[in-house]
């Protein structure tokens, strides 16, 4: 009996010791203490601050359109009233307990989304962490894409670079030489260059803070504004931001989006940062060769293949059709090519930016940054200046001195483009109308192609390319070549 007693007794405080713990686990509960969002043109990112980690079950219903995100034993500490639901896809945010416990937050959404989750876990900043985006299919993520018949015009352009390159890369450029043939004098489009402007950071990604908490994502994007407003406002250029508010784009996607938009011409904009106060000045990066030697490896894997395209995003320049020697030779190309033009620009950028600031590094640096990866646009990442020196945060506060260092970005690029202007350019029609008087210069007429200039000229096209920097087939109406 006394055994038994034992047993019972053992039995009980077991019992009890269950009671007690399942009680804390639901006093327990997980606690959502705030909620962050931002609206960018074609997403909405909605961030829950929480306790601990969660469960969740996100869904939608329709009649009328909403999005249910289900967290299992969580309780809400935070007036969902003071999220600023202004140019998202979010009319209202509602919220109650469940039946079966724990906390719904539906979403009352005025257009079509794809909701989409992640988790992330605390850091030195934020604790646990629920990302919900909900994607709006269809929407451009620039507020003003490029125009369709500008877009046509450079995937005419990219293609004909491309079966040139092809054709280099085979070993055959007796090849192009026949494509070029075949391809008549097309009508002037003089259409506008196109700049990529990218300002770092942004949304829930702040970037370096200034010793009087300045935030990197803030002055970029005023930076990066002022550099875009200056572009548009001079004829034969057109600039559009990667992102003009306040919120988060991966890395490879803002490449994606310079891609999608056809761009010429690639800047990242960021502020430089260190653990001492006293580093100053600007800087201006381009790729490495490293850099250039991991992409070209990445994008060689089989599994990258099936997403990464060189010269486009629709398709059909993608390199699955090529074996792997052709495809490392084509990439190196192009890399190659790209590369100098980011070089011969950076030094031109520079070169103004050291005539208003002072520059960290006299010459251009060259790394692997993520964003200079593009292996057929070419691109430079500026760092304005050093955010955590206090006199220059104060600068980089300063909307007079943001106008100084994006007139310095802006000017180093249309000097570049000045001295070298894609054939089918505004700028490079505007060059050709003060020549084709000199006894070495021929105007290209109607009907024109380029072996019949080379022929009439007694010069191979291969001579006539090289003259004139040409790696297209097409001539332009207009167009002014130099006969070597």
């Amino acid at each position: 009996m006394d055994r038994l007693g034992r047993d019972g007794r053992a039995m009980v405080t077991a019992l009890v010791s269950l009671c007690c713990l399942g009680t804390a686990a639901q006093a327990q509960a997980v606690e959502v203490h705030n909620m962050r969002l931002w609206s960018a043109p074609d997403h909405v990112r909605l961030v829950f601050d929480m306790s601990g980690p969660v469960n969740a079950n996100i869904f939608t219903l329709d009649g009328p359109d909403r999005v249910v995100i289900d967290l299992d034993s969580t309780d809400l500490d935070f007036d969902v009233d003071k999220l600023d639901l202004d140019d998202s896809a979010i009319s209202k945010v509602r919220t109650g307990v469940r039946e079966s416990g724990g906390l719904r937050v539906v979403l009352d959404v005025n257009r079509p989304v794809a909701p989409k989750s992640f988790t992330l876990p605390p850091n030195e900043q934020y604790s646990d962490r629920l990302v919900v985006d909900l994607d709006y299919p269809g929407a451009s993520a620039v507020k003003d894409p490029i125009d369709p018949i500008e877009a046509m015009i450079r995937d005419q352009e990219i293609a004909a670079q491309r079966a040139q390159k092809e054709a280099v890369a085979e070993g055959k450029p007796e090849q192009a030489e026949v494509v070029a043939s075949a391809v008549e004098a097309q009508p002037h489009p003089k259409r506008d260059i196109i700049i990529a402007v990218d300002p770092g950071h942004g949304g829930e990604d702040p970037g370096a803070i200034g010793p009087h908490g300045t935030r990197e994502k803030d002055v970029v994007l005023d930076i990066a504004r002022k550099v875009k407003q200056r572009f548009d406002q001079t004829p034969g250029f057109k600039a559009f931001l990667t992102r003009d508010g306040d919120y988060y784009i991966g890395l490879r996607q803002r490449t994606l989006i310079a891609r999608q938009q056809k761009a010429d011409f690639f800047v990242s904009v960021h502020a430089d940062a260190v653990r001492s106060s006293q580093p100053s000045g600007s800087s201006v990066y381009a790729l490495s060769q490293g850099g250039a030697t991991s992409e070209t490896a990445r994008w060689l894997a089989a599994s990258e293949n099936q997403s990464d395209l060189i010269g486009g995003v629709d398709g059909n320049l993608s390199l699955d059709d090529k074996d792997e020697v052709l495809r490392g030779v084509l990439l190196d190309l192009t890399m190659t090519a790209t590369m100098n033009d980011s070089l011969a620009t950076g030094g031109q950028v520079i070169d103004q930016l050291g005539r208003i600031n002072k520059l960290h590094k006299s010459s251009v640096e060259q790394a692997g940054f993520v964003v200079l990866k593009s292996p057929d646009i070419p691109s430079l990442l500026v760092e304005t200046g050093f955010i955590s020196n206090p006199r220059e945060e104060a600068q980089l506060k300063s909307s007079a001195h943001q106008a100084k260092l994006a007139q310095a970005i802006y000017e180093g690029i249309v000097a570049h483009f000045r001295q070298h202007p894609p054939p089918s350019s505004l700028l490079a029609w505007q060059r050709d109308q003060g020549r084709g008087g000199a006894s070495n210069e021929y105007r290209v007429q109607r009907g024109d192609s380029l072996s019949q200039v080379a022929a009439s000229h007694n010069i191979s096209m291969k001579a006539l390319k090289q003259a004139n920097g040409l790696d297209s087939d097409i001539l332009r109406v207009g167009q002014v070549l130099t006969i070597p």
